[in-house]
């Protein structure tokens, strides 16, 4: 899940001096009596690669479809480098997007199908070769100019599509689940090649997705949406360890969740009572919280630690029996069933073959976890 670490030095969203690339202003998008866009406001800086991510339905196609201009806002502005974008046409926006679909043109070259913009562009004919031969070298597909899509494989036409779009220097590249055709291994192999494109045109991506590994894979930001409202707008590190809902919480990765009435201990550090005969789970609140307040408690399953023995070194013990174990090579997920019929997940890496003693269905087990290794989440909050 970790990021580039370029991303450190990269944060123009935390410098008040920058202009963004894009800015959605009070934007509202209705088809009919169905809002799809609610009232929404976003920053996006230029070089940025940045994720629009959520369940179907939740407005993000509609997002993008706004910024290439096949869709109007109905109220609100958006704005390309501070000029209005309402009034400009999709063909005169400095703007591309690549389809899922990738749209070749299937009786024309690789090369050829490069070339298609920039023949209809104000590009000078004795440009127009260079430039396809640089694009093509970009996207690492020079020996295969001369065929047709259909000789070359998936990932490949994949990649002469983003070719294309790159072509004419957009400012800004939208891309719909561009990964969505290929196999899972090819899609991996994919997202590190498109960020690595990303990074040496400089231009700024905005990919919609509804794959949570793929946008935190290569997002410098991530905006987790709902119907068509930004829930969290963060860096994927913050948006995985800092949730600000449940709703994102539960939609990014793996965890547990559990509902309970908390009491402020003071510092930072709530204490939750969640089930009959279970001690209090000690948790640390990223809000104050008043007592008696009905807060949920969010924990991934790679922080609970799972043993024989207890633990005595760890805020929270909770003892429980593996009801089921998922062998994941390097990780297993064992599923801990409580005596308040309440089930955990814990997860422990697989990096001793035999010296450890695994656990088996049935056994009695601990769980443990730090009192900062959660996140007590107000139910109000953000959801």
């Amino acid at each position: 899940m970790a990021h580039s670490s370029s991303t450190s030095t990269f944060a123009p969203w935390e410098d008040s001096e920058q202009k963004p690339l894009i800015q959605f202003k009070n934007v509202t998008k209705r088809f009919g009596s169905f809002t799809a866009i609610d009232n929404l406001n976003l920053d996006i800086f230029e070089q940025e690669f940045f994720a629009l991510l959520g369940p179907s339905g939740c407005g993000k196609t509609t997002l993008m479809r706004m910024l290439a201009g096949f869709e109007s806002a109905t109220e609100g502005t958006i704005l390309l480098d501070g000029q209005d974008m309402a009034p400009v046409p999709p063909n005169k926006r400095a703007v591309n997007m690549m389809f899922q679909s990738y749209a070749l043109f299937p009786h024309l070259t690789v090369a050829d199908n490069v070339a298609f913009g920039l023949k209809r562009s104000d590009m000078p004919k004795s440009e127009i070769e260079g430039r396809v031969d640089e694009m093509l070298r970009l996207v690492r597909l020079e020996k295969f100019a001369t065929r047709k899509p259909h000789q070359i494989s998936g990932g490949q036409r994949q990649r002469v599509a983003l070719a294309r779009s790159l072509a004419k220097a957009p400012k800004l590249l939208l891309l719909d689940e561009p990964l969505g055709a290929l196999d899972k291994k090819l899609r991996q192999d994919t997202q590190f090649e498109l960020m690595d494109i990303q990074e040496k045109t400089g231009t700024t991506f905005v990919i919609v997705t509804h794959d949570q590994e793929e946008a935190m894979t290569v997002a410098s930001r991530v905006a987790v949406m709902d119907e068509g409202r930004l829930v969290q707008v963060d860096t994927p590190a913050r948006i995985y360890e800092n949730p600000n809902s449940v709703y994102v919480a539960d939609f990014i990765g793996d965890v547990n969740i559990i509902e309970g009435n908390a009491s402020n201990k003071g510092d930072g550090l709530v204490e939750i009572n969640w089930a009959e005969g279970q001690p209090a789970i000690q948790g640390t609140a990223t809000n104050a919280v008043q007592d008696g307040t009905r807060v949920t408690f969010a924990i991934r399953p790679e922080k609970v630690s799972i043993t024989q023995e207890r633990v005595s070194d760890k805020a929270n013990c909770i003892e429980g029996k593996v009801l089921d174990i998922a062998y994941l090579g390097n990780i297993s997920t064992y599923h801990v069933e409580l005596p308040s019929g309440h089930v955990i997940k814990a997860q422990a890496a697989n990096n001793r073959r035999l010296a450890r003693r695994s656990f088996t269905w049935e056994d009695a087990v601990w769980l443990s976890f730090t009192d900062t290794a959660g996140i007590v989440l107000s139910d109000n909050a953000g959801g």
